[in-house]
């Protein structure tokens, strides 16, 4: 039976896999649940989502379709425009990666080895040949809740610091939490943590030259990898983790660490988007002061999708 969104257990009462070394949610928000931590996007959440509209702005959070060009993981696409008649025009493309440029993973997206999928998912259903966990369950339950935005290198801006995001810098707890102090946010159960580590601002400011390097030099500032990261944001109950760079974690990372994708995605059921573009909504915040939206995203409604373009909006 599921447990109740306002008696989850912490971190620490979480079950361990001893092989994996590593803890998980499998069965919290009930044996047959796949949507994980979007769970916490209940009524209560969107309510205090849309009361963080008093300006009626509205700021995409989507790089367009085509960037990063040339592609950071996957592959670029292939958009063919052509006449059906003399007054109208149709469209398709081919070679559509989901996620190569910003990005939700579904849940189906990383597996824990040998344990299988979120919730214990086997691959018959979550893989290739199945249809569980995939991105249209995000679509079914709707995302829209309270954004927080986490703003890196603008705290580093105010502080004095050199930082720069094409780093392998590590984003831990404590320097999170003390941006959050510093913006003046208390966090709730269900807001959505958007961590803008200014990867996108670098690369928007790059010429196509620079540009083609960042596929050759993948290095970035994001989250550290360690059960630390895991513990915080099961505990602060995030619904979801948006991240302006490739992984949301940093890149090359530290092996024993561990993989962040596989703390989050299969074992703890965490709803993850990568390259999401903060820069209208961080310049607007470091102006008015306000570091929380209303967020709302719609994914693609593909069934069985592993990933889908973004597609978010913030609204203040």
């Amino acid at each position: 039976m599921a447990v109740g969104i306002n008696n989850l257990p912490l971190y620490d009462e979480l079950p361990m896999n001893e092989t994996l070394n590593m803890r998980c949610s499998w069965g919290v928000f009930g044996t047959d649940d796949e949507v994980g931590t979007i769970n916490l996007l209940d009524g209560e959440a969107v309510k205090r989502g849309a009361a963080e509209v008093r300006e009626g702005k509205v700021f995409n959070l989507s790089l367009p379709l085509n960037l990063p060009d040339p592609p950071i993981f996957r592959q670029s696409y292939k958009h063919t425009i052509f006449s059906t008649n003399r007054n109208s025009q149709d469209d398709y493309l081919d070679n559509f990666y989901m996620q190569n440029s910003s990005q939700w993973d579904s849940l189906r997206h990383i597996r824990a080895r040998e344990f299988g999928f979120y919730n214990g998912t086997s691959a018959e259903d979550a893989g290739p040949g199945g249809r569980k966990l995939g991105i249209d369950k995000y679509v079914e339950h709707g995302i829209s809740g309270r954004g927080v935005l986490v703003d890196v290198p603008e705290y580093f801006r105010r502080k004095g610091i050199d930082y720069n995001p094409r780093t392998e810098f590590y984003i831990k707890p404590d320097l999170i939490e003390s941006i959050l102090q510093e913006q003046n946010v208390e966090t709730e159960a269900g807001d959505i943590l958007l961590l803008r580590t200014g990867y996108v601002r670098a690369y928007l400011d790059a010429d196509p030259e620079q540009r083609a390097h960042f596929k050759e030099h993948r290095d970035c500032a994001g989250l550290s990898a360690a059960e630390d990261t895991a513990r915080y944001l099961w505990n602060k109950r995030f619904a979801a983790v948006c991240a302006d760079n490739p992984a949301v974690e940093v890149i090359p990372g530290n092996a024993a660490d561990g993989f962040l994708h596989r703390r989050l995605i299969p074992m703890l059921g965490f709803a993850l988007g990568e390259l999401f573009n903060f820069e209208e909504l961080s310049a607007h915040s470091a102006q008015d002061g306000r570091y929380t939206c209303q967020f709302v995203a719609a994914p693609l409604y593909i069934p069985g999708g592993v990933g889908s373009p973004a597609n978010a909006v913030a609204m203040k």
